[in-house]
């Protein structure tokens, strides 16, 4: 018999070929080594007679009979007192009966789960978006697919672009709106939209009466931002640039929305989309230079086969190009400064 530990193969037999008494198993063996038996071992229990066991399994009593030998002589512990054709469970034998049952018991609850999630009409969807995207277009995106598909789940996260990236990578995410819009050779992307960033400025500012604005006016305020590794933030930070001046960062939060109440309570300026909610204590102008746009689009991992759900979703979300951006999208003439 052999089994996986600590990067080699270990062969261990007996001459009953079982596990030989006193071998030492890896922990993380032992399911490999005995899963095979479990679910017999676990009818035998219910049961206690090989034959009605063999019976439910669909097996013959003495490939059942074998198996269970092979079993204690793995563990090197009597599961089971022999009584002629009739078995009864020794103190171990119960003691692994109620563990092996709830073992059988998680497997088969994590099949449904996963089988139900695949489920063309009625599955999951593990989705991904910024946070400005969730209080109107998420919703609004959702309502709309649900139209034609109205038993699939969604499974919603709420973050930052590296973030959804990472959880893409570790399964947790199945797809995820963002900006800026990624590139690395194990994602697929597709540019979906494009969303104004307004200068916004206390309702008492100096810019205040204007409806377009430089960027590089601005050079000296205080900057509020996102912290660093924020899609927003980079874009803040390259536009500045662009404007010839590095911002003056007075408060860094995680929320955009906060951001826009630190500008309204007179504590800096930001770079920010179209609000979620009207502030009358802020103002947004627009950039006329240079061009504060960021782009949307929609990312997820290459060569990972989709459920049927997920699938149709994602021809959803790439025939709906060009609705992304709510109140912010660019106008063909955005005029003259002001």
């Amino acid at each position: 018999m052999s089994y996986p530990g600590n990067g080699k193969d270990i062969r261990v037999t007996s001459a009953g070929g079982g596990i030989a008494a006193g071998a030492d198993v890896p922990p993380e063996a032992w399911a490999a080594l005995l899963s095979p038996r479990l679910a017999q071992f676990a009818a035998v229990a219910r049961h206690e007679h090989i034959t009605q066991a063999a019976r439910e399994l669909g097996v013959p009593q003495s490939t059942l009979s074998r198996a269970m030998a092979r079993l204690e002589a793995d563990l090197g512990v009597a599961l089971l007192a022999r009584h002629g054709r009739n078995v009864s469970l020794t103190p171990a034998g119960r003691a692994f009966a109620r563990s092996v049952e709830r073992s059988l018991g998680e497997i088969g609850r994590a099949a449904e789960a996963v089988r139900a999630d695949a489920d063309p009409a009625a599955g999951k969807v593990a989705f991904g978006f910024l946070h400005t995207m969730g209080p109107e277009t998420v919703p609004a995106l959702i309502r709309e697919f649900r139209v034609d598909h109205p038993r699939v789940r969604f499974a919603l996260v709420q973050s930052y672009g590296e973030d959804m990236i990472e959880r893409m990578r570790l399964g947790e995410l199945d797809l995820c709106l963002t900006s800026p819009i990624p590139e690395a050779p194990d994602l697929v992307t597709r540019r979906l939209d494009e969303q104004r960033l307004f200068l916004v400025v206390p309702a008492g500012h100096r810019l205040a009466n204007r409806k377009r604005v430089r960027l590089a006016e601005a050079a000296d305020e205080p900057f509020v931002t996102l912290e660093p590794g924020y899609g927003l933030r980079k874009l803040t930070d390259v536009l500045c640039a662009r404007a010839g001046f590095i911002p003056k960062i007075a408060f860094e939060g995680e929320e955009p929305e906060t951001l826009r109440g630190l500008v309204a309570a007179g504590l800096g300026v930001a770079l920010l989309p179209p609000p979620m909610v009207p502030r009358p204590t802020a103002r947004d102008l627009v950039v006329t230079a240079p061009r504060a746009v960021r782009e949307i689009g929609v990312a997820w991992l290459a060569g990972h086969p989709d459920t049927r759900p997920v699938a149709d979703f994602k021809r959803f979300l790439l025939g709906r190009r060009g609705r992304f951006a709510g109140t912010g999208r660019m106008d063909p003439d955005p005029g003259r400064e002001a």
